[in-house]
């Protein structure tokens, strides 16, 4: 530009703006904001007294909980007693005498009213009920003193468990078992699409089934029919007549491979699960689907029933366990403690309590709204199957082979065996798939992935001498979930 009216010319140039990386800009930002705040750097907010007491009522009420109304308590109760034991010392002075000569201190007013309060039966109660309590009188003030931690409970006695058969007869894994109500015979399904029954006393074969074309994965046999049932993951549920050895129903309708089913105690109900991610109650003489459990978002890979309320439990590959109402059809309870696949479930014979079974950990269940009570730590491996009898044993097998004896009672684990493989089995295949105790509960079948089926029973000659208890006391360290 240039100006010639005032007698001189200026020329201005206009110098280019120098471009800057993102970089650059951000960090000259950076200092300007450090610049800014640098003389502010040492000196603190103002404290605040709110956020002071809330800080410390929330401490309190964290730490101290279940014993802040005992501090309340004897706050209001010392100056009670001090103004009683006054009213009950002014007769005793002398005639004449002012009523405030008759004051006595607290600790001695509450010598004092000792006498008195014991011909009252109320005030005795009150006294011990006072005396239960986690504090002491030191002086004039009372202390909290702390209870004694809980120490494990020592756990009940069990023989050792050994083996004493094994039974070979199928050419794939075997994958499920059930036993006869009375005790006679037991029946295995495996991948060779074979259904065997063998004597339990002898281990022999009796008979062989064929129908199915793909592995059979659940067997049950009914206490109060002489019905097998059986499904296959070939979507099948099929109904056996054991009188003339042949399929005598069909219950269609799972849309995959049905995994497992179970039979109600006291019902003609029969009850399946599977890869559809479903449960299915059907009616075991007219074929049709009662209901269909819908709910889990993955496989439904165990199924229990029982006679009390909630009638059905279900265990999926989402990691939930549910309870539902088979009356509405609908999931009463949903658990989601575990943080594994769900694939065994076992309900206890005699106690409203039952076992679910994850690699994470066996956790202990009460019915019927699912309180958590322990957990079975320890067998570190995909736990396939779960076993329960009424002596308290709970058995878990895993997919390399160990098996877990535990004391029902405590959670302890009393034993830990592995399963040895076949000769000429590879040791990839040393996996127990299903577990049965017979109904004396003295045997335990196991079915397992060399294509064997194992029998273990109760070492005889085992006692408390020979095979003590390894326990140790220690602190009762007990999980939350």
């Amino acid at each position: 530009a240039t100006t010639s009216g005032l007698g001189f010319s200026l020329t201005a140039q206009i110098e280019p703006v120098q471009p800057h990386s993102v970089h650059t800009l951000v960090f000259r930002s950076l200092k300007r904001t450090h610049d800014m705040f640098l003389s502010d750097r040492d000196c603190l907010p103002a404290p605040d007294p709110t956020a002071d007491k809330v800080r410390q009522a929330v401490k309190a009420r964290d730490q101290f909980g279940p014993v802040l109304h005992m501090q309340s308590s004897a706050k209001t109760a010392r100056p009670a007693a001090g103004k009683q034991a006054a009213i009950a010392a002014a007769p005793a002075g002398s005639d004449g005498a002012d009523s405030n000569s008759a004051l006595i201190p607290a600790s001695a007013a509450s010598a004092a009213s000792q006498p008195a309060s014991s011909a009252d039966p109320g005030s005795a109660a009150a006294s011990a009920a006072a005396a239960n309590t986690a504090s002491v009188q030191v002086g004039e003030e009372r202390m909290l003193v702390p209870k004694r931690a809980p120490l494990m409970p020592k756990p009940d006695w069990h023989p050792p468990w050994k083996l004493y058969r094994v039974i070979s007869g199928h050419t794939g894994w075997v994958r499920c078992v059930a036993v006869d109500p009375l005790n006679r015979y037991f029946v295995t399904g495996a991948a060779d699409r074979l259904i065997k029954i063998w004597d339990l006393a002898s281990g022999t074969l009796k008979l062989s089934l064929t129908g199915h074309i793909s592995t059979v994965r659940g067997l049950q046999v009914s206490d109060r029919h002489p019905f097998l049932f059986s499904c296959s993951e070939d979507k099948t549920v099929r109904c056996w007549d054991l009188e003339e050895n042949k399929v005598v129903r069909h219950y269609h309708g799972h849309l995959s491979a049905v995994y497992g089913l179970t039979l109600h105690p006291t019902l003609d109900l029969l009850v399946t699960c599977g890869r559809d991610a479903t449960a299915r109650l059907w009616d075991m003489r007219t074929k049709l689907c009662i209901h269909t459990l819908a709910g889990h978002s993955s496989t439904v890979a165990a199924v229990a029933s029982q006679s009390a309320e909630p009638q059905l439990v279900t265990g999926s590959h989402d990691c939930t366990v549910r309870l539902w109402d088979i009356a509405a059809g609908k999931s009463l309870v949903t658990l989601t403690n575990h943080k594994k696949s769900v694939r065994a479930l076992a309900i206890h014979p005699t106690q409203f309590t039952f076992a679910t079974g994850a690699p994470d950990n066996i956790k202990q269940w009460k019915f019927p709204d699912g309180q958590f009570l322990q957990n079975f730590s320890g067998h570190n491996a995909i736990v396939n199957a779960l076993a329960l009898n009424e002596d308290g044993v709970l058995v878990s097998g895993a997919d390399n082979g160990s098996l877990h004896m535990w004391d029902w009672r405590t959670g302890s684990c009393f034993q830990r065996h592995t399963s040895p493989v076949q000769p000429g089995s590879i040791d990839s295949e040393a996996g127990i798939f299903a577990l049965a105790f017979d109904r004396s509960g003295s045997r335990l079948i196991t079915a397992e992935a060399d294509k064997t089926v194992k029998i273990y029973k109760e070492d005889e000659t085992a006692t408390e001498e020979t095979h003590p208890v390894n326990w140790r006391p220690g602190l009762l360290k007990k999980a939350r979930y």
